[in-house]
């Protein structure tokens, strides 16, 4: 911090294991992932190249050395994941996670219908390998999962191997464990939080009214997916009480 301030929460520092903030690249330049990394790369604790956007981005490689360089962690999205699974091409999905070097692999079926204990083998095989962040939630905004089941999934998925699972939201924060107007199913995430340590999941929140939300919930450290590149300093404000939305929060 630029500034000697009384009462700023204390952030968890990198390595974090909590307070975690995951950004989506969507397709950022060379350039731009320097300019992002010169401004943020100490906010950052995960990028997720998102969807299966790293098929079609250039300079792929350079990208992934850039944010590792920075001490990022970095990985596929998991629809990345289940591009290639659908494909019956899983095998040459492990090749790919070689031959770019990632340690960090997330396991999802948002897109496409998979049987529970299919996922859990996938996380399970992964997880011998790689570190595993899996997904929870449909990206169909008329797929409802009731509060029980998103307990016993996360429940069976921790169990297989995943790190952290991820509560899905999408990018526009308009599905899974919000609505489509965005409004934050509160009565669900309460229910997780009986059963499902904090510190376990990250929440995907991208708008900032989600955001806020959650810190005011959880705390400063509370994990953050699916931030926007842009966002990053932003949501930071947002953890220590250096914006208006959380003020008061942190003042005792």
């Amino acid at each position: 911090m630029n500034f000697n301030l009384k009462n700023v929460p204390a952030r968890s520092s990198k390595p974090r294991e909590e307070g975690l903030t995951m950004v989506m690249d969507k397709g950022l330049s060379l350039r731009q992932v320097e300019d992002f990394l010169s401004m943020n790369g100490d906010l950052v604790d995960l990028v997720k190249l998102g969807f299966g956007s790293s098929v079609v981005s250039p300079g792929l490689q350079d990208k992934i050395n850039l944010y590792k360089q920075a001490g990022i962690k970095t990985y596929f999205g998991g629809t990345l994941f289940e591009v290639f699974t659908i494909r019956g091409q899983f095998e040459d999905y492990m090749r790919v996670l070689d031959q770019y070097g990632l340690e960090y692999v997330e396991v999802s079926d948002g897109s496409m219908d998979m049987p529970h204990d299919e996922k859990c083998n996938y996380i399970a095989q992964l997880a011998k390998n790689y570190t595993v962040l899996s997904e929870v939630g449909s990206k169909d905004a008329n797929v409802i999962i009731p509060p029980y089941k998103w307990i016993k999934l996360m429940k069976a998925e921790f169990e297989a191997g995943s790190w952290k699972v991820i509560a899905e939201a999408r990018e526009s924060g308009t599905v899974g464990i919000f609505r489509g107007t965005g409004e934050i199913r509160s009565g669900l995430i309460d229910e997780i939080l009986t059963e499902i340590p904090a510190e376990s999941i990250i929440w995907e929140a991208p708008q900032k009214g989600q955001q806020v939300w959650f810190i005011k919930l959880l705390g400063t450290n509370v994990n953050l997916g699916n931030i926007a590149p842009e966002e990053v300093i932003p949501l930071e404000t947002l953890r220590l009480g250096l914006r208006g939305d959380t003020f008061n929060q942190f003042l005792g």
